[in-house]
């Protein structure tokens, strides 16, 4: 399996909806969390790998850590840009870097690292992540570590 070769990272774009603000009318904190999981969720469908069928395989991508910097707001109805590029693979992790933009101006909203482990979906303990995932993966960063 080959990974997409452009050296832009992945991206989703997602508008922001009512269920997406606060009583100010902007995007409540935690909802950058959520649009950036559906990018890693969309990136991993683009390189093959469904999480549906991922599970029927005894494998999940769980977040093992976080954290998010945030610049500025967004609002309804606006269109977001969310990206997804693999910046640290191990044996059993992946470190992803993920930006917020608004598409209107290309302003960064939110900038973030999110780091998720693979695990047995039977029992939560580590495991490696297949090899055809990791050259997939690969070939998304230029920071390839082997060890974990």
């Amino acid at each position: 399996m080959r990974a997409q070769s452009d050296t832009w990272p992945f991206s989703l774009r997602c508008r922001v909806y009512y269920e997406d603000t606060d009583a100010g009318g902007v995007v409540f904190y935690v909802n950058y969390l959520k649009f950036m999981e559906r990018a890693r969720t969309e990136r991993l469908r683009t390189l093959g790998f469904v999480q549906s069928r991922l599970a029927e395989e005894n494998i999940l991508f769980v977040v093992h850590s976080s954290e998010a910097r945030y610049y500025a707001p967004a609002r309804l109805d606006d269109e977001l840009e969310v990206t997804a590029q693999v910046v640290e693979l191990k044996r059993a992790s992946l470190r992803f870097c993920q930006q917020v933009r608004r598409r209107q101006d290309d302003a960064l909203l939110c900038e973030g690292y999110v780091t998720v482990a693979c695990v047995r979906a039977d029992n939560f303990r580590p495991r490696a992540i297949p090899e055809a995932m990791r050259t997939a993966f690969a070939g998304d960063s230029d920071l390839f570590q082997a060890g974990d």
